[in-house]
């Protein structure tokens, strides 16, 4: 499966899955326009896309929590690219535990907030691309009755509301071809064996989205729900 001359978006592309999918974009052919809260770690996770795929990449701050930030990151993309092919929501802040007034403002802001805004801002790129898409990484915590994450309530509350943008984003932009697509993944593993008896891992996540990506523009998987064990 290849993704020539794609343009790909991934918000919290610093480590973990979204680096993963930044990297596996790269390695089929897109270029990635990827950033992170830190833009260390956004260049950091460009130069080991680059050394380990031999793609593309390019490197972003953007802190979703702050709407000026986002806005200055959609404005950076903009100025590189004419389209975006994919834009993957990935970057929320995951919060357990205890928690002061800032974080549970941050945990909403970045994932419902940021989501929205950054959306909303790449739209007219996305309206320009032959085959468009937004993926959004919910969590199962955005899944109504799931209980099984040990995540702060904060955390579950920006789920559900980031679950309900997709679904009504999804309803408004099918007549025009674009497909939203969102996973609802439960707590997984960066890496581990892929058995059936494991824990759902980053590299089965990636997998999903690149197939959904992937399918002629008929085909609509608009979510993926996984199974917990």
């Amino acid at each position: 499966m290849r993704f020539e001359g794609m343009r790909v978006v991934v918000t919290g592309g610093g480590r973990g899955l979204g680096l993963r999918l930044a990297g596996e974009f790269a390695r089929r052919g897109a270029h990635v326009f990827v950033s992170a809260r830190d833009e260390a770690a956004a260049k950091e996770a460009v130069r080991a896309i680059e050394w380990e795929s031999a793609g593309t990449a390019s490197a972003y701050a953007c802190d979703l929590a702050r709407p000026a930030s986002v806005a200055e990151f959609a404005q950076a993309v903009a100025d590189q690219t004419e389209h975006v092919d994919v834009l993957i929501n990935n970057g929320a802040a995951y919060l357990e535990g205890p928690a002061d007034d800032d974080l549970v403002a941050d945990t909403v802001q970045g994932a419902v907030t940021g989501t929205i805004l950054l959306t909303e801002k790449l739209l007219p790129l996305l309206r320009r691309s032959a085959r468009p898409d937004v993926v959004n990484i919910v969590s199962s915590a955005g899944e109504p009755g799931n209980h099984r994450s040990t995540a702060h309530p904060a955390f579950y509350a920006a789920k559900h509301a980031q679950a309900g943008y997709a679904d009504i984003l999804s309803h408004r932009l099918r007549p025009e071809g674009i497909r939203v697509i969102s996973l609802f993944p439960p707590d997984f593993v960066q890496d581990g064996p892929r058995t059936a008896g494991s824990p759902l891992t980053a590299a089965s996540v990636a997998d999903c989205v690149l197939f959904a990506v992937g399918q002629p523009r008929d085909c609509f998987l608009r979510e993926f729900r996984f199974e917990q064990l």
